[in-house]
């Protein structure tokens, strides 16, 4: 039966742990602890998740450790746990910036840490995580591992140093989609169309397309050109967005992400 324990219960953690209670039902037992008492119990009430009262009592409870508390948090949690002498467990570290090295540095010993990149869609199953394999981590601890997220979404492994650029790609990016969404559907309703019907017609564009790139077999260049008739109305709006340097704007937003990323890796 896997073990798996929650060190912060927000929004993050909340979707993971109840994707592994849907797709593993009775298989697992669920443990968590937040300074907010009422995430506690609302993870409870609705997947039967126990509530523990220290960090240190996850650490003794579950095999698996989430680490789910934001990155600026990361390091006074990792000196609560090194005090507690356990070093068999393994840790799935999700916070942006947080590498594997240091985590075990915090912890002061080689420990079994998996460096995580989730995002918010695994809310509602249809996550994407990426993930590094390092050791010590046996390849059974990391399948189960990729079992527990694929609870809830896509997994896909990737190098541990590149754990970071990888934010840009799926971890960030529910945010810049919608902040992409958000100019279409706003223009839709200038014109008078009700927000609802543009919102509702937009999303399923972005799944139509999303399956085409993923399914077609056309490459992303050639799915354009299967939209953009010569002297059309694809053509015209295309250009408008490449003459507004939409190419130039994605890039500068995937390298400050990136920055960022690195710099919470420092502490900053």
């Amino acid at each position: 039966m896997l073990k798996l324990g929650a060190i912060g219960c927000g929004n993050m953690a909340t979707a993971i742990l109840k994707g592994v209670k849907a797709g593993m039902g009775e298989d697992c037992r669920l443990f968590g602890f937040d300074v907010q008492e009422e995430k506690m119990k609302a993870l409870e009430g609705s997947i039967g998740m126990e509530p523990l009262s220290s960090a240190g009592e996850v650490l003794n409870e579950a095999e698996f450790v989430l680490l789910s508390v934001k990155p600026q948090n990361m390091d006074e949690l990792l000196s609560e746990l090194a005090a507690s002498g356990n070093k068999d467990r393994v840790y799935l570290s999700i916070a942006a910036g947080v590498t594997a090295k240091r985590v075990k540095n915090a912890l002061g010993f080689d420990a079994k840490v998996v460096p995580i990149m989730p995002n918010t869609p695994l809310l509602l199953g249809v996550g994407a995580v990426a993930m590094a394999k390092v050791s010590p981590v046996s390849q059974e601890e990391f399948d189960t591992a990729r079992q527990i997220f694929q609870c809830a979404g896509v997994v896909r492994e990737i190098p541990a140093d590149k754990m970071n650029e990888i934010i840009a790609i799926n971890g960030s990016t529910p945010a810049f989609l919608y902040e992409f969404a958000k100019g279409y559907i706003q223009y839709g309703a200038e014109q008078g169309i009700p927000y609802e019907t543009c919102l509702a017609l937009f999303c399923q564009t972005m799944r139509g397309a999303a399956e085409m790139m993923e399914h077609s077999g056309q490459d992303i260049e050639s799915l354009i050109q299967m939209v953009s008739s010569k002297g059309g109305t694809t053509i015209a709006g295309l250009a408008a967005l490449r003459e507004n340097g939409l190419q130039k704007a994605v890039a500068e937003s995937c390298k400050d992400c990136v920055k960022r990323a690195y710099e919470l890796a420092q502490g900053k």
